[in-house]
């Protein structure tokens, strides 16, 4: 029988971090029968080291929702067997899905991927569309299957990566895209009234996570590539070079028409900004954190650093 109403589809949803938030709130909104959240483990966080929920349990725990936070999914997902689920959405849970507990619900398992597909299947497709300079991307919802990210495409939405875009900003615009993807296309998926299509396994890119090692900024990047590189890491993790032997991370930059040349790595007050001279030009440090301290302005840090003349980065 088809589902008449929202309220008739028990949903299972799955999803740990901010841009999961979103869409589980339009699930809700919607009238969705939402009969619990599978997330990642509370983490400690800060300096502190406090133990925080992650961003959808905050909301889960709001709504009275049932929240599930096994270590290792592929060993603990018997509880999703007495669950009575039509479908499971997902959306960066952070973990590989066992097989068997994709195939528990009526209607099957979908996610809300968060590129364009069949671009960028992986862990990091908004970092890595960023990082390539890429002047849009997106949300696919899709078949989940074995394979990460091959499943059948049954709806897109595009958002424009604009000009300064960060990880950050890119991933609100995109949370808030996948809230209307699912809204729209969530009823008639379950009662069957979308088709899908299979990717076309030519145009596949991949995405990889993010490895530690990509935190240090190369300051053998050219300018427009570095800027692309420092705002795909930022807020988080953060790209880095160190100042005075401290680590220093570097959050948003831009663009400025260049000045004499100066070695690469050098850092000075000009025209009340702070710039640092890369290869190919300069750029403007307006948002930056040294070890031990806030996040703060460029002209604060230049500011607080006592910043005369010049500087040198170490790369």
């Amino acid at each position: 029988m088809p589902y008449s109403k929202p309220n008739d589809v028990r949903v299972l949803f799955i999803g740990t971090p901010e841009i999961a938030v979103p869409p589980l709130l339009a699930l809700l909104k919607e009238g969705f029968q939402v009969v619990g959240l599978l997330c990642q483990e509370d983490k400690e966080v800060g300096r502190k080291r406090i133990l925080t929920a992650p961003p959808t349990k905050v909301v889960a725990l709001e709504h009275a929702l049932p929240v599930f936070q096994p270590h290792r999914i592929r060993k603990d997902y018997a509880w999703a067997k007495d669950l009575d689920l039509d479908v499971i959405v997902t959306m960066a849970y952070g973990q590989i899905l066992p097989e068997e507990l994709l195939k528990l619900p009526k209607k099957g398992s979908i996610n809300l991927h968060g590129s364009l597909l069949p671009k960028y299947r992986g862990a990091a497709p908004i970092q890595r569309a960023i990082e390539h300079g890429e002047k849009e991307t997106g949300i696919t919802l899709m078949e989940m299957v074995s394979e990460m990210d091959a499943g059948r495409m049954y709806a897109k939405s595009k958002v424009e990566i604009l000009k300064g875009d960060t990880y950050s900003s890119l991933a609100e615009k995109l949370g808030e895209s996948a809230a209307k993807l699912i809204k729209e296309n969530l009823m008639n998926y379950v009662n069957d009234k979308l088709i899908g299509e299979a990717q076309n396994e030519a145009e596949v890119t991949y995405a990889d996570k993010i490895a530690i090692a990509e935190e240090k900024l190369d300051l053998s990047l050219n300018k427009i590539d570095l800027i692309h590189k420092i705002h795909s890491l930022s807020e988080e993790p953060g790209g880095y070079l160190y100042f005075q032997d401290k680590k220093f991370k570097i959050f948003h930059v831009a663009d400025f028409d260049d000045l004499e040349n100066e070695p690469i790595g050098t850092i000075s007050l000009r025209q009340k900004k702070l710039l640092l001279s890369v290869r190919g030009g300069h750029i403007v440090l307006e948002s930056v954190q040294l070890e031990g301290k806030k996040k703060m302005s460029g002209l604060d840090f230049a500011s607080g650093a006592h910043l005369s003349g010049t500087e040198r980065l170490i790369s």
